[in-house]
């Protein structure tokens, strides 16, 4: 068995989704582990058929038949897992899903509360309620997927929650305004619990271990480390550590094998949302997947685009460092389709020209193991360049 973990170097959106289906594909049986963020991700995979599918609150390897493991790390939503499911079944997948008992639920409440604030902060929440649902759980209006499977905790749960956030927001009457998402939210939690397996993340990792059913076990991060909690630029952050800290966390107290990191950039650099992005007064020349997930929503706007920035990459790699020193490390560029001449990046405040990966490996403070470049949507078309190659501190 080995492990390996999947991580964003920027704002989201460089390609976790293609990273973890090109891992399953080369794996005979891997299981897909969330470990951060939660409903909120959108990793995109497509397969040889041309089947496209956004996944958020399921793992990224379900095209290849991987079931996922959902950890306590990452919020829960009922109707998002739903929606998603169905979808999946309509492709003809029907996957496997194991949810840590004490993973986080996200109520209508959450979300309202969510887009209520964001409307007002502008802080670039994707408003599906993932912040709200964090910040609640600090507190003692907790719910988790084990509350799910008793009616009636779930229902003294949705009516402290109810009252946390009228007091929050000052409206006495919300529970009432929102009274037909919450009996939505009561339809969608009925019919999905009997498609997962609620699990306790110590005895699951034990029994797995000890049946040794899983050849590769693949952790698919979330967003991507610019936005950490702890390393991004705030308020402009997600309530999460997107750096391998999580992950790392799970492999040591379940004494999993020792993992390798597969880090990934697009070609350019991007970021959905308000917030630091460098380099966009600079012209980036590339012409944009017309499928592009991330798209214009209300909360969010359009997505940005500008020319990578290897200051910024060294500083994410940085970041992670310091949970991962001792970590075999791969590099991941993927959207090599999109430029229309040499990759663009900035180094020390100067615009350099790079007419290979390789030589752009050279001005990153990372050792790499091998070199992955994606050249479509779909993972069977990535290059495998298996080479140690040290970039500036070598």
């Amino acid at each position: 068995m080995k492990a390996s973990i999947v991580l964003g170097l920027g704002y989201g959106d460089e390609g976790k989704g293609i990273t973890t289906d090109y891992l399953c594909r080369h794996s005979s049986n891997p299981l897909v582990i969330r470990f951060s963020g939660g409903h909120q991700a959108g990793h995109t995979v497509v397969n040889e058929k041309g089947q496209r599918h956004v996944f958020s609150s399921i793992g990224s390897g379900t095209l290849q038949g991987a079931p996922t493991y959902w950890s306590k790390y990452c919020t829960f939503n009922p109707i998002a897992f739903y929606n998603e499911l169905n979808h999946l079944h309509e492709l003809g997948y029907s996957p496997t899903v194991f949810v840590d008992a004490l993973a986080q639920v996200t109520t209508p409440l959450d979300i309202f509360y969510n887009q209520d604030l964001e409307k007002v902060n502008g802080h670039g929440s994707c408003g599906v309620g993932f912040g709200a649902t964090i910040e609640r759980n600090e507190g003692p209006h907790k719910l988790y997927v084990q509350d799910l499977f008793y009616p009636v905790v779930l229902e003294q749960r949705l009516l402290a929650i109810a009252d946390y956030y009228e007091k929050k927001t000052g409206n006495t009457n919300l529970r009432n305004e929102l009274k037909s998402q919450i009996d939505q939210f009561k339809e969608k939690v009925e019919l999905i619990l009997p498609l997962i397996d609620l699990v306790e993340e110590r005895i699951f990792f034990h029994n797995l271990m000890t049946s040794s059913k899983y050849d590769h076990l693949i952790f698919e991060g979330s967003q991507g480390i610019l936005l950490d909690m702890d390393h991004g630029f705030f308020p402009n952050v997600t309530r999460a550590h997107t750096t391998s800290r999580n992950a790392i966390s799970i492999i040591t107290r379940n004494r999993l094998p020792a993992p390798e990191i597969y880090y990934i950039t697009r070609t350019y650099q991007t970021r959905h949302g308000n917030g630091f992005l460098s380099n966009e007064e600079l012209i980036l020349d590339f012409t944009p997947n017309p499928k592009e997930t991330n798209q214009y929503n209300p909360w969010q706007g359009a997505q940005r685009v500008s020319p990578l920035d290897m200051d910024m990459l060294n500083y994410a790699l940085q970041c992670d460092r310091s949970y991962s020193r001792m970590v075999s490390k791969h590099l991941v560029i993927t959207c090599m389709d999109q430029l229309n001449g040499p990759i663009q990046a900035t180094h020390c405040g100067v615009i350099h020209q790079f007419e290979s990966t390789m030589e752009l490996l050279g001005h990153l403070d990372i050792e790499v193991m091998s070199l992955l470049e994606s050249h479509s949507d779909c993972a069977k078309d990535m290059i495998y360049r298996k080479r140690k190659w040290s970039g500036v501190t070598g």
